[in-house]
């Protein structure tokens, strides 16, 4: 018997191949819905019209980016989210350096459109040692080069503007699971780990040998903690 419907809320540039291997491995389970932002550029405007999509209540799953996004939906909505999961994402308003990150996307992707981006991104995005991984690089890069240089620019744009968060973690009443590559480069574990101490009910999960793209790189383990967290569900 299936429990919640299960959102799904890729990062930055990536589209719904990004949790194939979830939907799949969790169909038995839960229904699952991968959002697509569109061209939207604020973090508001993303979270508005998944809320105007999504049932009544669900289960919401996030990866980077798409964390963002959804902490922007418990801010609208939180009692209509029953299940709430951070993978690879921040809660901090944007940085210099961070900043900085961002100009350099965009200024690569001007000058060698979005598959040489794809192909610069990914280097940061899997743990060093899976960039020997061809099918995996490819998929990756495949991802980015359907996404379009707008989209890009609103993605950032959002990203820019994105508020900090810190004072909606100790308020989030659902159980949530923060999840985390241990050598994400991208959002390293620390931050998770102070993520996880101040949300009230929450469970941390290091996946191991692994980067920022969890999902795709380690999937059967993620799927897995995603299991064990749908099981909380009342």
């Amino acid at each position: 018997m299936k429990g919640l419907p299960l959102v799904l809320l890729p990062g930055m540039l990536c589209d719904e191949f990004c949790w194939r291997d979830q939907v799949r491995a969790l169909s038995d389970i839960a229904d699952c819905t991968v959002a697509d932002f569109g061209e939207r550029d604020s973090f508001d405007d993303m979270a508005d019209d998944v809320l105007r999509a999504a049932p009544p209540r669900f289960a919401l799953a996030s990866h980077s980016m798409g964390g963002r996004v959804a902490f922007e939906i418990v801010r609208r909505a939180p009692d209509r989210v029953a299940l709430l999961g951070l993978f690879g994402t921040a809660y901090t308003a944007n940085g210099p350096q961070e900043a900085a990150y961002r100009h350099v996307m965009l200024d690569t992707a001007k000058q060698h459109g979005m598959r040489g981006l794809g192909e610069e991104w990914v280097k940061r995005m899997v743990h060093p040692d899976r960039l020997s991984d061809k099918s995996l690089v490819n998929s990756i890069v495949d991802m980015v080069d359907r996404r379009t240089f707008k989209l890009l620019q609103s993605q950032v744009h959002a990203s820019m503007m994105r508020r900090d968060q810190t004072d909606l973690l100790p308020l989030i009443a659902c159980p949530t699971l923060v999840l985390c590559g241990r050598q994400d480069a991208a959002r390293p574990l620390p931050a998770h780990e102070e993520m996880a101490a101040a949300i009230p009910d929450s469970t941390l999960v290091v996946i191991e040998n692994c980067g920022h793209m969890c999902m795709l790189e380690r999937p059967d383990e993620v799927s897995r903690a995603m299991r064990r967290w749908l099981g909380r569900q009342q």
